[in-house]
């Protein structure tokens, strides 16, 4: 099973490295040995809950709102290698707690979630994505900073995450974030962890390894290529999840990431009334709900975070 899933791995990242161009990056080679028998079905499976368009959806002043309804449709961006978070199977269905969020944002605009068009976009593109109107929102682990703030506006945050790292189940050598001078760490391009470790030092700068996609570090630390792939927590509990035979997360979160639905940067009107939308989420259950039947399944509970309107 390992080698089926190494090859969606490589087979998705390829639709990746034709989809969006960024900047540096290295060039997985993806193997068939290993370990047999330790990943979990690649078919997603959805948290149950029903997202209703709303028939009286209005955002007054809101451009992109205005845009949404002309069309009919919203145009999100999204990842689709991260397990129980945003992920795509082999079928081409859509899954995850980050899907079914922007599922139920979509439907709060008055939109049917059948009617979305999904954008994969990777890390090092996202603000550009959003500036250029070429998405309408963006929910994928985006972290809110300060510095992106300069370039597009957030909603939420609807998450609170916090980086970690993955390792190889027999890997002893790695504990936590000072385990890893000497040790190669991958991390996506243009993400908020990589340049962490950068800026922090936590390794040598020729052992840090970056490609467009977490799935692609995966592969390689499966494969032996690298000794650890950070980014956060949620993330990396679902690659453990589906191969907890060969994986483990360390478990000791070095930061707090709070995720957020990037919105175009002017757009005030949409922004807090998507934060309203989050609020009544978190209030009525629908939140717990989603987590529940997505991201939850990797065996971590959650609270909804408090919402940060500015």
């Amino acid at each position: 099973m390992r080698y089926k899933r190494v090859a969606a791995v490589a087979m998705m990242a390829s639709l990746a490295l034709s989809a969006a161009a960024c900047g540096k990056e290295g060039n997985p080679t993806p193997s068939g040995g290993g370990a047999s028998g330790a990943a979990q079905s690649d078919d997603c499976k959805s948290s149950g809950v029903t997202f209703t368009p709303k028939t009286d959806a209005n955002v007054a002043g809101s451009s992109t709102f205005q845009k949404i309804k002309s069309g009919g449709k919203v145009t999100v961006g999204v990842k689709f290698d991260q397990p129980n978070l945003g992920y795509k199977d082999a079928q081409g269905k859509r899954c995850g707690f980050d899907i079914e969020i922007a599922q139920y944002v979509a439907s709060t605009l008055g939109v049917d979630p059948a009617k979305i068009e999904y954008k994969e976009i990777a890390s090092a593109n996202r603000e550009t994505a959003i500036k250029g109107g070429e998405i309408d929102y963006y929910v994928g682990t985006y972290s809110i900073t300060d510095k992106r703030k300069n370039d597009v506006s957030f909603a939420g945050p609807y998450f609170v995450a916090g980086q970690d790292l993955l390792v190889r189940k027999d890997d002893s050598s790695i504990t936590g974030k000072d385990g890893l001078k000497g040790k190669k760490v991958c991390s996506a391009t243009g993400s908020t962890p990589i340049q962490r470790v950068r800026d922090e030092g936590l390794t040598e700068p020729n052992n840090i390894v970056e490609f467009k996609t977490y799935s692609e570090c995966v592969s390689q630390l499966l494969d032996k290529k690298v000794d650890a792939v950070t980014t956060d927590d949620a993330i990396l509990k679902g690659y453990a999840a589906q191969n907890p035979d060969e994986l483990k997360v360390v478990g000791q979160p070095f930061s707090t990431e709070k995720y957020g639905i990037g919105l175009p940067k002017d757009d005030k009107a949409l922004r807090d009334y998507v934060n309203d939308q989050i609020d009544a989420a978190f209030k009525d259950g629908t939140w717990q709900k989603i987590y529940d039947g997505t991201l939850g399944k990797s065996g971590s509970s959650a609270t909804p975070p408090q919402l940060e309107r500015y």
